[in-house]
């Protein structure tokens, strides 16, 4: 065969070889496309800062509002223009009209391209268009008085022309260089080649592949317990996670060279030995302790010589699952205010269509007022700009649900001196929130109080619901891992919500004294970030 008659030396320079030209392709590719962006980006704020710079200025300010001092203008925007190297300076009044051009018989003549009507309404923005010059990268920026008045518009044109140029000059610089990377890729290839036959000892390539296949099959999963065996069912290789997963499960000892049915017979492996066929996410229960374990063979020259063995503990998976709630509910609440807003739209939408337009006015108003309200509340009292949005967000996800939940801050909240605390934070808040809205899903009345307080270095967080509340043998055991009353696989919140509050070195309790429904009291350790005024 011919992979049979081929050198590992050749076989060495010709993948080497491949994978330099594969490499520096792409590496051409997206090079190409990086550098292409990047100078339009440079040049798309060259012509930004040139336009803010003329439309700062008093000569253009004054000629614009003394509306006869056209030449003034023209013999500033002609000295800039040659100064910064772009192909026009254009200032125009209200109207459109041109007060400077580089052709001044241009000038008082109604400005050309058709993009100029955005920047006569105040916005700064970047075009591509062709006027009486030709096409080129355009910088709109509005000018205006000393009153903040808006009196006119400075349009920068820079030549697309120049930025073709330049591209072409770097792509040719990049295949240059890729050029010259295929040369010393091929030189080192064949160095590599050299280099190997030396260090291998005549060793095959079957032998490599065993090696490979082991080590490249374990290394997959390195998170991971590992268990590999020969094809004798000897255990060769066991890492650190795999003996602490042992000595839980009460196995203990080094197992390296035992026999498999010998220290873990629970293993399944030898079936994977005989059948060849490899197996996922399958259970093994030893004492207690359930792991989830995929099982591969490993195979060299159809031949199999061994077999792995991957697992973790089953509770551990569950709990990093949980361990995204934090971003999980950020996501929802976030969610919720998009689902809120489109709802709204297509109640606008049917006012509109049906011609009830002082029912949407005062629809319009209602919702303007409320949402205004709403934000300006949570968020002058709450400076973490996170934390105030996931709270905005959890309003809108109660609105969403028929809960009515209201946000009540006794205090002002500053900005936590450590970033990870507002993790921290919208774990707990959004866990416990979260739950009491659960709690009140077959309750009529569903009203849901937060209630924020921070003093010396402590924050105060109060969570009351309208529901059915808990019953008291239930209270020992809510943030204990797994338990639930909602049925299997749930029971993660409330122990996240125990672990973060231990985190900030805090403490929770529930309030007994609620006659209806269920109250959390949660006292942290908060330093809040003094705010400065600058």
């Amino acid at each position: 065969m011919l992979k049979q008659k081929l050198k590992l030396s050749t076989i060495i320079i010709f993948f080497v070889c491949l994978v330099v030209l594969l490499s520096l392709f792409f590496t051409d590719l997206l090079i190409s496309h990086t550098v292409g962006e990047s100078i339009r980006n440079n040049q798309e704020e060259k012509a930004k800062i040139v336009s803010r710079t003329v439309a700062k200025s008093e000569i253009v300010r004054s000629g614009l509002e003394k509306d006869d001092d056209s030449g003034a203008i023209q013999e500033y925007t002609f000295d800039i223009q040659q100064a910064a190297d772009v192909l026009f300076i254009v200032v125009m009044d209200m109207n459109g009209i041109r007060k400077s051009h580089p052709d001044p018989g241009e000038i008082g003549k109604h400005f050309i391209g058709g993009d100029e009507e955005v920047v006569l309404n105040g916005k700064e923005y970047v075009s591509i268009s062709k006027g009486t010059l030709e096409q080129s990268l355009r910088a709109f920026t509005p000018i205006y008085n000393n009153v903040n008045e808006q009196i006119g518009a400075v349009v920068v044109g820079i030549s697309l022309n120049n930025v073709e140029q330049a591209l072409e000059k770097s792509h040719k610089n990049i295949v240059i260089g890729s050029v010259l990377g295929i040369i010393v890729g091929i030189i080192g290839a064949v160095f590599l080649a050299r280099y190997i036959k030396k260090i291998l000892l005549g060793l095959e390539p079957s032998s490599i592949a065993k090696i490979h296949e082991e080590r490249n099959t374990m290394l997959q999963s390195v998170h991971e317990g590992i268990i590999a065996v020969d094809k004798n069912a000897i255990i060769t290789l066991v890492n650190k996670s795999a003996l602490r997963t042992f000595t839980n499960m009460g196995l203990s000892g080094n197992p390296v060279g035992m026999k498999l049915n010998d220290y873990f017979p629970f293993s399944k492996l030898e079936r994977v030995l005989k059948t060849g066929k490899s197996e996922k996410d399958e259970e093994i229960t030893l004492n207690g302790v359930t792991l989830l374990s995929n099982r591969a063979p490993l195979i060299v020259n159809k031949e199999i010589v061994g077999a792995i063995s991957t697992f973790r503990d089953k509770t551990e998976v569950h709990q990093l699952a949980e361990q995204l709630t934090g971003v999980r509910m950020y996501a929802e609440a976030l969610r919720a205010q998009s689902h809120e807003f489109m709802n709204r739209l297509h109640v606008i939408l049917g006012m509109v269509k049906m011609g009830f337009y002082d029912d949407l006015m005062d629809f319009i108003n209602e919702i303007v007022d409320h949402r205004v309200n709403e934000v300006s509340y949570v968020t002058k009292n709450i400076k973490d700009p996170v934390l105030a949005g996931f709270i905005i967000g959890k309003l809108s996800t109660a609105r969403e649900n028929k809960v009515e939940m209201k946000i009540d801050n006794e205090t002002i909240i500053p900005k936590p001196s450590e970033e990870h605390v507002t993790h921290e934070l919208i774990t707990i808040i959004g866990n416990v929130v979260d739950n009491a809205m659960e709690a009140m899903s077959e309750v009529k009345e569903k009203k849901l109080n937060l209630k924020l307080n921070y003093n010396k270095n402590q924050l105060l967080i109060k969570v009351r619901d309208s529901g059915p509340g808990l019953k008291k043998q239930q209270f020992s055991h809510i943030f204990q891992k797994g338990f639930s009353t909602k049925g299997e696989n749930r029971g993660y919140g409330l122990y996240l919500v125990s672990k973060s509050v231990e985190t900030l070195g805090g403490s929770i309790r529930l309030n007994l004294s609620v006659e209806k429904g269920t109250e959390f009291i949660i006292q942290l350790h908060y330093k809040g970030k003094e705010e400065t005024n600058d």
